[in-house]
């Protein structure tokens, strides 16, 4: 594809590649598999819904990389990599779901005719496109190399945005806007849970003027009532109900970027309890995000907000955030940094994460989140602008 109709400049993939190929060195790998799909279009623009069978970007230090994958799907390389053409290649359909033959055999004898039968070859271990099956067959057939784990050499430089990311994750803002002001306004007692999902969804498709919607790595997570004292549960067709408090975990995608928001809906007056944990929830925000500055750590946000909750009297385990940028399903986080308190990785301007302190009570759950970019100076910035609140609909 020609680089004018990538996502990306040039200049843009070029920076990646330099990054990787950095991380590369230093780690003394020759080579690297990259499976993971948004690791995948991180450094070469790669968009398919491909990813349930197997596939991979090699990169080396003395070529552009090579996209490898089934061939179908090969011709869809072509369309949406900045590389040449031939930089795109594919194995044959019989290798798919095969009992008699796997397709890293195919990546095995490619990896061989690039020179790398007895090189150090990175691989994403830990990844949930990289299967143990896979790594064992990969490693029989190239029995001179040596397969290193890899895992998160991508991820971790992806973490500092550039300019032109975070313009995309502004514009998936816009539509988390959208999309979570969509379910506040529709929510309502007789609703049912899957009629209101289906407003999301359109919200967050049709997107917001010239801003286009793409896929969320994550479906619209909407528990209500006890329900929602469980973080990742989804929807069902039963009505929504007075009395009840229903949290809106929602992102809008651009492009692949993500811009995670959450908010909270109670269909009646919210007892005492609630509207306690709202206000020490608020109050942990703001102190998060003034402690969320370039040259702390992500630490300190965890502990920023977690003196407020001791104050009010709430006890609170579990990481408070994550990385967010570009993502694939199953996950729109990174995998990489977490704002907890034993993690002390450095935040640089231009980091984004999605700060989430979700509160999970035994009968009720408050989600109240941003997603939030780490400035060159002062406090960071919530990069979307829906009031911060518990909200009450009569």
């Amino acid at each position: 594809m020609p680089i004018e109709n990538a996502p990306f400049s040039a200049a843009e993939y070029a920076r990646r590649l330099s990054l990787v190929r950095a991380a590369m060195a230093a780690a003394g790998l020759d080579a690297m598999l990259v499976t993971d799909p948004s690791n995948q279009a991180w450094i070469t623009g790669y968009d398919g819904w491909s990813f349930y069978v197997h596939q991979g970007v090699i990169v080396t230090h003395d070529r552009d990389p090579v996209w490898w994958g089934r061939n179908m799907d090969a011709f869809g390389a072509r369309r949406t990599c900045w590389m040449a053409t031939d930089h795109a290649i594919g194995y044959a359909d019989d290798y798919v779901q095969s009992t008699q033959r796997h397709p890293m055999q195919d990546l095995a004898r490619h990896l061989a005719a690039f020179g790398l039968a007895r090189a150090r070859i990175g691989v994403e271990m830990e990844n949930y496109y990289y299967s143990a099956r896979a790594h064992a067959v990969l490693a029989a057939e190239l029995p001179d190399a040596t397969l290193c784990d890899a895992t998160a050499l991508v991820n971790w430089q992806r973490l500092v945005k550039s300019a032109e990311e975070i313009d995309f994750i502004r514009k998936a803002a816009r539509i988390s806007e959208k999309v979570v002001r969509t379910a506040i306004e529709k929510a309502a007692p007789g609703l049912r849970k899957n009629d209101l999902v289906a407003e999301i969804f359109h919200a967050g498709i049709s997107g917001v003027g010239d801003i286009w919607g793409d896929y969320p790595a994550i479906v619209p997570l909407t528990p209500s009532g006890k329900d929602a004292s469980a973080a990742h549960l989804t929807w069902n067709g039963a009505p929504m109900r007075a009395g009840e408090a229903t949290f809106f975990e929602l992102s809008g995608c651009y492009r692949r970027y993500h811009a995670p928001l959450c908010r909270t809906v109670h269909l009646g007056p919210p007892p005492d309890a609630m509207r306690r944990a709202e206000a020490a929830q608020i109050e942990g925000i703001e102190a998060g995000l003034e402690a969320a500055r370039a040259g702390n750590r992500t630490c300190d946000i965890a502990h920023a907000f977690l003196r407020v909750l001791e104050r009010h009297g709430i006890r609170r385990e579990g990481r408070m955030g994550y990385p967010v940028g570009l993502s694939y399903p199953p996950d729109w986080g990174e995998r990489t940094a977490s704002i907890r308190t034993e993690d002390e990785t450095e935040l640089r301007p231009g980091m984004t994460f999605h700060f989430m302190p979700a509160l999970w009570m035994e009968d009720w759950g408050l989600e109240t989140t941003e997603t939030i970019l780490i400035r060159d100076s002062g406090p960071a910035e919530a990069l979307c602008n829906v009031e911060r609140r518990l909200f009450v609909k009569d």
